[in-house]
Parts: structure tokens; sequence; C-alpha cells
């Protein structure tokens, strides 16, 4: 306390802080790679339908024991394209049983639009992961 009241007025120099590290640090250039063809496995979806989440799901067998880096980058990218598969499967449907009533009609572009925002999201996740960083969807 007495050493304080001395030191009235004069600032003090204090160490800056270290900025936080990701819970996955980067890893090699073939990781980050992997990572982001995981997360690039989405495009499937365009030509197939259904083997983007399947892609994923195999690139998370594939590396799971070998890198934890793309394995981590795999799983998130398929639990992603298959929420986004619901929710779009339950956007049509509304859109569908509301279209009866002529007010579906509305919600046609908004569906259309929304069709859209996985792949851009995923892309832009690609390339967060080639970068290195901890991409979280959530």
């Amino acid at each position: 306390m007495k050493r304080d009241s001395l030191n009235y007025g004069l600032q003090r120099e204090y160490k800056r802080p270290t900025p936080p590290r990701s819970s996955i640090l980067p890893g090699t250039t073939e990781e980050r790679t992997w990572s982001a063809l995981a997360h690039l496995s989405i495009f499937l979806n365009l030509f197939t339908g259904f083997l983007g989440p399947v892609a994923a799901f195999i690139m998370w067998l594939a590396f799971r024991d070998r890198s934890r880096i793309v394995a981590a980058h795999a799983i998130r990218s398929m639990w992603y394209q298959i929420a986004w598969a619901l929710i779009i499967i339950a956007g049509w449907t509304v859109t569908g049983i509301l279209t009866v009533v002529l007010i579906g009609f509305l919600l046609w572009p908004v569906m259309f639009l929304l069709m859209f925002v996985p792949f851009i999201h995923a892309s832009y996740a690609a390339y967060r992961a080639y970068r290195g960083d901890d991409y979280r969807y959530i």
C-alpha cells in the first residue's frame, strides 16, 4: 500500500498480452491442402446431389489416425453439409406446402438464394483452412 502511494501518477509498463493460439496449429502444406479439399467437397453435391458428405467422411476415415488437423476439418465439413441438406429439404418442403395456398410462390426466390449460402460459406472455410486457421462453421 505504501509503495503504491509513492508511485501515484506514474505509468507502469506492462507486458503485451500474447494473442491466443488456436487449438489446432497450422500443419504442413499437405495437411492444409487436404483440409481445404474436405471443405470443398461440398461442390460434389452440385453434380451428384449427395456425395459431398460421403467424400468428407471418407477423408475423415483416411486421416483420423494420421492427421488430427485434416480429420477435424473433414468431420466439421461433413456435419455442416448434412445440416444444410436437412435445412434445404425442410425449406423446400414448407415452400411446396405453402405453394398450394399461393403464399409459397413468395418463398421460391428465398429458397433459390438460400441454396447458394453453404457453397459460399464452405469456400470461405476452405480458404481459412488453407491458411492454417482452425476454422469452425459456428
